[in-house]
């Protein structure tokens, strides 16, 4: 099986944490090139120093680019500016969700910062990295989304909305690229251990008035594996997505949940 990314690019946003900082720390142990995308320098800089340079003898180096998603016109401008000097070869979609709440208590503009952070952001740093993809003949764009692309969670209106937008954009941007050799697939986590998961734990604790251990217990017994997930499980899909052994997957959603959905 092919799973050597030497000599390819990877772009990967929200990596200063999380399932980000696991997706970049995995794709460079597989040789890819990293450019971490975050809000924070100083942690990008700790990254940094976790990601693998085993491959440093074939040209491995790694970077970081500061942006904002809040921020879509600058995002566009900075990264429209970094693949004049270097094709993206594999771009990893990945930002922190909406907060959480009753679909029917959510503003506009809740919407609205979703859709921008989300959609709008994918939507450019696409339009952005597939010309030169189509150049190099290797594109792969891997998105992270959430199960509730299957079934809404409750309490996560605004998210389970906007995961559901981008998942209908994958799945057409998918169709138009294929002709290209360019794949494009989401992957859908469980309960991950993220700071993410650690809010939302938080949050249905004290809405349910239970401990924050008895709230984690809760959730995981709902998980066949009776666990959650940690984000180097969910990296370990989004960097078989990105390399060779994938070529012929495309406009899929992996669901990476211990088997926690319960759709087929």
């Amino acid at each position: 099986m092919n799973l050597s990314l030497v000599g390819k690019n990877a772009l990967v946003c929200g990596s200063s944490k999380g399932i980000g900082k696991a997706a970049a720390i995995e794709l460079s142990k597989l040789g890819a090139n990293i450019i971490l995308v975050s809000r924070s320098a100083e942690k990008m800089v700790d990254v940094l120093r976790e990601l693998d340079l085993s491959h440093q003898d074939q040209g491995q180096d790694h970077n970081f680019l500061v942006a904002d998603f809040s921020q879509p016109d600058d995002l566009k401008k900075k990264v429209h500016n970094l693949v004049r000097v270097k094709p993206i070869h594999i771009l990893v979609n990945n930002t922190g969700g909406p907060a959480g709440g009753a679909i029917i208590d959510a503003t506009i503009d809740a919407f609205l910062q979703a859709y921008n952070n989300h959609l709008v952001c994918n939507h450019l740093l696409t339009q952005a990295v597939a010309p030169r993809m189509k150049e190099e003949g290797y594109g792969r764009i891997i998105n992270v989304i959430s199960t509730s692309v299957r079934i809404p969670i409750d309490g996560l209106g605004v998210s389970n909305t906007t995961r559901g937008a981008v998942a209908s954009w994958a799945k057409t941007m998918a169709n138009e690229l294929g002709p290209d050799g360019i794949t494009v697939n989401n992957v859908l986590p469980g309960f991950t251990a993220t700071d993410r998961l650690t809010e939302i734990v938080h949050s249905w604790a004290e809405k349910k008035g239970v401990s924050i251990e008895e709230q984690e217990k809760a959730m995981a017994n709902t998980v066949p594996l009776r666990r959650f997930g940690g984000p180097e499980e969910v990296a370990a899909a989004i960097a078989f997505l990105a390399s060779p052994a994938a070529a012929y997957i495309t406009g899929t959603s992996m669901i990476v949940d211990g088997g926690r959905t319960r759709s087929i």
